[in-house]
């Protein structure tokens, strides 16, 4: 029989569980309705609780949309940055590791299609485009500066136009989450989204080593 210790301890698990079932229900409601289709009741549905409790937690929909984003590529930044600052091996393993991580993510998460809702929404709604930029693509872009000044500064890359080669490297993991979440339901087979990776860090070396390896 449950006792009452029991009883409080499992609603607290739940309790505290809460915020996360709501950003889960609140991202099925965003990819299948659009961000401005999608109401704080359709979330409230979702996640299989009134509406009142969704705004105890979010006072908007943005807010939620926003915590959404940090909880996508916040703690996935952290860990890139991390490897970046520990990282001892040459900067070309560093730069395709990186990718790799960035590949995995795209391939596996189920928040991918978060750029794909920012960019079909940009238009109505500006400081969702504008939040994604400075905590997403900014942080993210600091980063890869990081990595190839530190090329650079070593003399394993060479002297490329930073602010253009941040956005070549990036370029095709962007483009293989909007694939994956457009245009990988009309294949024939999975698009291999890892071989994708491999050739761009093939290709992108081969552009940026001194002595293409």
């Amino acid at each position: 029989m449950e006792t009452a210790t029991t009883q409080q301890q499992r609603w607290q698990r739940r309790k505290e569980a809460r915020p996360q079932e709501i950003l889960d229900a609140a991202y099925t409601v965003f990819t299948e309705k659009g961000f401005a289709s999608a109401r704080m009741d359709d979330i409230a549905k979702a996640a299989g609780v009134t509406k009142g409790t969704v705004y105890l937690y979010f006072d908007s929909k943005e807010t939620v949309f926003k915590a959404l984003v940090a909880g996508a590529f916040g703690e996935r930044l952290e860990m890139i940055s991390g490897l970046v600052n520990g990282f001892d091996g040459s900067c070309a393993d560093l730069l395709r590791n990186v990718l790799r991580v960035l590949g995995l993510f795209v391939a596996t998460s189920d928040r991918v299609g978060l750029p794909k809702i920012v960019i079909g929404e940009i238009g109505q709604f500006p400081e969702l485009a504008r939040f994604y930029r400075h905590e997403v693509i900014g942080r993210g872009m600091k980063l890869w500066e990081a990595i190839l000044k530190r090329g650079i500064a070593r003399g394993e890359f060479r002297d490329v136009p930073i602010d253009h080669a941040i956005r070549l490297c990036v370029a095709p993991v962007l483009l293989a989450a909007i694939w994956r979440t457009t245009f990988a339901q009309f294949d024939d087979k999975p698009y291999d989204i890892e071989g994708l990776i491999d050739t761009h860090v093939d290709m992108l070396l081969r552009g940026l080593l001194k002595e293409p390896a």
